[in-house]
């Protein structure tokens, strides 16, 4: 009987995904380096090359469905998918999303962002008070939470005035050092996102420590920007706009319009999230960017009623007492990742849909796009229970 090596475990297939990646990307290298006459300096033997060249030369290429089967796997862009796709699309999320465990790793990465937060909140606090005062930074990012429940604002505020109260409005070496700290710390919490993310679109991490805390810290000071922007359209333009003779009408557009632009910031932050997140070849804006604004219009509908329901019928207070705030703060970041974490799985599965290359750069074959999603189709279309085997 011929010996086809096939894993027998998650742990084996994990590991031969992680040295197949380090070899692509490895003759990757070479190539770039032959092309270009350059000293060859990429880590990996000779013969590893070659035998990762000949292999991926031999390799056949993934079948591709017709649209009878696979509706959309010819489609240029997300909206080019027709609505039989979306359905097998949505089908194929909601699978991968409880296949991948994810309710449970998203809890884990609400716990690791509960950690972050108040991190987050003093070098927010540090960086925007050297140019305005440390109590007008807290009431700003207090009207930012007036969508929480009124036990989780409680909290915020609490962390808030004690923040405040030890903040200066001076750049001394103190500051810079809180700063930073405040920053590695926070940064851990979108580390784990980072590898939930991963998860969703089935990439492996092959990224050094270095790299992936670049990354994540990178991330943290665009959650900070982002924060920065909100307060202009939470905290500034209302007083812009109660200067400008607009009328009630006017007003009322004015607001609706804000409170998109807001929902809008909060979208194009997810989309960034989702392409830069996963180890892989970097998709194309377009395939990021519906599943961060599906996901940004339910996150708002949810954390509205989640408000609604604990202020007017849940008795947190009562259960859980003093510590009610951290119970409703948690509950709400776990709302918040899960929702974020199936984002990624409905843009995952969408690039699934198509044949046509979702990456960055030149279109390459199907087999050679250095991306899990994009280098194969959906098979079956449809999830079965036999589409996710135990290990």
């Amino acid at each position: 009987m011929a010996d086809t090596k096939r894993p027998e475990s998650a742990v084996e297939r994990i590991q031969q995904r992680v040295r197949e990646k380090a070899e692509r990307r490895a003759a990757a290298r070479v190539a770039e380096d032959r092309t270009g006459d350059v000293p060859e300096h990429t880590g990996a033997s000779s013969s590893a090359v070659v035998a990762t060249e000949r292999r991926d030369a031999e390799r056949p290429a993934p079948p591709v469905p017709g649209e009878e089967k696979l509706p959309g796997v010819h489609a240029e862009k997300p909206t080019d998918i027709p609505a039989k796709g979306w359905l097998q699309i949505v089908k194929r999320s909601w699978a991968e999303h409880n296949a991948d465990n994810m309710p449970i790793i998203g809890a884990g990465v609400a716990f690791f962002a509960f950690l972050a937060v108040f991190p987050a909140l003093i070098a927010t606090i540090s960086i925007y008070g050297l140019v305005a005062s440390p109590d007008t930074v807290a009431r700003q990012i207090e009207s930012l939470s007036d969508q929480l429940p009124e036990s989780a604002q409680s909290l915020l505020r609490d962390q808030l005035t004690s923040i405040t109260q030890n903040s200066g409005g001076a750049l001394t070496v103190s500051l810079i050092i809180s700063i930073l700290a405040a920053l590695w710390s926070a940064s851990g919490g979108t580390g784990n996102l980072i590898t939930a993310v991963n998860l969703a679109y089935d990439e492996v991490e092959t990224r050094s420590f270095i790299k992936r805390k670049a990354l994540a810290l990178g991330l943290t000071i665009g959650a900070i920007i982002f924060v920065l922007i909100t307060f202009a359209l939470v905290a500034v333009v209302p007083a812009v706009l109660d200067a400008l003779p607009l009328g009630i009408v006017g007003t009322i557009l004015a607001q609706v319009v804000r409170w998109v632009l807001l929902l809008g910031v909060v979208a194009g932050s997810l989309a960034v999230l989702y392409r830069l997140a996963p180890d892989r070849d970097a998709p194309k804006i377009r395939w990021v960017s519906l599943g961060s604004v599906v996901v940004t219009v339910i996150w708002a509908v949810v954390s509205l009623l989640f408000s609604l329901y604990v202020d007017n019928f849940g008795s947190y207070d009562k259960t859980y007492g003093a510590i009610a705030g951290v119970i409703v703060l948690m509950l709400w970041l776990y709302l918040t990742c899960y929702l974020v974490l199936f984002g990624a799985e409905i843009n995952s599965e969408t690039e699934h849909q198509t044949a046509v290359d979702t990456t960055e750069g030149d279109p390459q074959p199907m087999g050679t796009r250095d991306a899990t999603m994009a280098d194969e189709v959906a098979d079956p279309p449809v999830p079965t229970k036999e589409s996710h085997p135990k290990s």
